[in-house]
């Protein structure tokens, strides 16, 4: 039997996605030399850090969860540790790909995909998740699934 996740770890990891995003969209605006392309990557990133808000409001809302540690910090450091296996949860991960990155296509296909990445991760930790707070990830989701449209409409452009 899986051991279940509470919506407070797993927005913990959001939350690290998110920092992480920002951090690779802020870098790409550093890099595109075209003002409207890097507009865009400046406003990606802002809305890193709008949903970054979000989660952080979303998991004060919800019971306080406090794990038994060894020392204290233990848990969640072990959490990140954890998300660190997802694309943009390593620290520093998001300015290491953007230095990889040599166009904007390319970079806006990297985020498309992370994106992708995110919302199928949620997606199954939802399945781990106390059926009272599944509401909670799907909230998440749906964020995520706002951002990639929006990447998936401007790559069109």
């Amino acid at each position: 039997m899986a051991v279940p996740l509470r919506a407070s770890e797993v927005i913990q990891f959001a939350i690290r996605i998110e920092e992480n995003g920002e951090a690779f969209y802020r870098q790409m605006a550093q890099k595109i030399k075209t003002k409207d392309i890097k507009n865009i990557f400046e406003r990606l990133a802002d809305e890193e850090v709008s949903h970054r808000n979000i989660f952080q409001h979303m998991v004060s809302k919800i019971e306080q969860y406090e794990p038994l540690e060894s020392y204290p910090g233990e848990y969640f450091a072990y959490l990140r540790a954890y998300a660190d296996g997802h694309v943009f949860t390593k620290e520093k991960k998001g300015q290491l790909f953007a230095r990889k990155m040599k166009t904007a296509k390319e970079a806006l296909e990297f985020a498309i995909r992370a994106e992708i990445d995110s919302i199928l991760y949620y997606m199954e930790a939802k399945n781990l998740v106390p059926e009272d707070q599944k509401g909670i990830i799907d909230k998440v989701i749906e964020e995520e699934r706002r951002h990639y449209l929006k990447l998936v409409k401007i790559k069109e452009r």
